[in-house]
């Protein structure tokens, strides 16, 4: 039997997103910035032999869709889509730890190569980061130079200022409310 891999797109005020999804879950998040062909292009490279299928209805997509909506408008701050999440061993493991990083906090390059045990490892830990196939769900934004500085970013470093800036605010109103 063909694997078929699924796709749907969601409008949002930072533009369109392109999404996929498999059998077991989201495996990509395409950024508004990032070129549309190059999102199919993706698919086609990581599921050769499958077949490409727009499906809007979709339960996964109708989920990260209202998902991404909520995180976009400040009101969710964990995802609870199943993913299917594909890469090295090595990029996995800097994928799951840049995944602890909670909302509205940051860690460095070196931090991310501290926590998966190896301090040398800075610039292939961005390099994972800068092939997250996930952005959002796995928080690759929250990722920062050791100076504090934006560095790269798949949506472009005044996307991610933007979801830090979303993040920030909605961290500060929570502190607020619960003084």
């Amino acid at each position: 039997m063909v694997e078929r891999v699924y796709y749907t797109t969601f409008d949002s005020p930072l533009g369109r997103f392109y999404i996929g999804s498999t059998e077991r879950g989201i495996c990509k998040i395409h950024l508004p910035s990032e070129d549309a062909g190059s999102f199919f292009a993706w698919l086609k490279r990581m599921f050769p032999d499958a077949d490409l299928v727009q499906d809007d209805d979709r339960y996964e997509h109708r989920l990260i869709c209202e998902e991404l909506g909520s995180y976009l408008s400040g009101e969710l701050e964990e995802f609870r889509s199943a993913l299917d999440v594909r890469g090295s061993d090595f990029q996995k493991r800097v994928w799951k730890e840049v995944g602890t990083i909670p909302f509205g906090s940051t860690r460095s390059y070196l931090d991310i190569a501290i926590a998966i045990g190896n301090a040398n490892a800075c610039r292939a830990v961005g390099a994972a980061n800068g092939l997250n196939p996930i952005p959002i769900i796995i928080p690759c934004h929250r990722v920062i130079g050791a100076n504090g500085s934006l560095t790269g970013y798949g949506g472009g470093i005044d996307m991610k200022r933007r979801l830090l800036e979303l993040e920030r605010s909605v961290s500060q109103r929570q502190r607020r409310f619960a003084d």
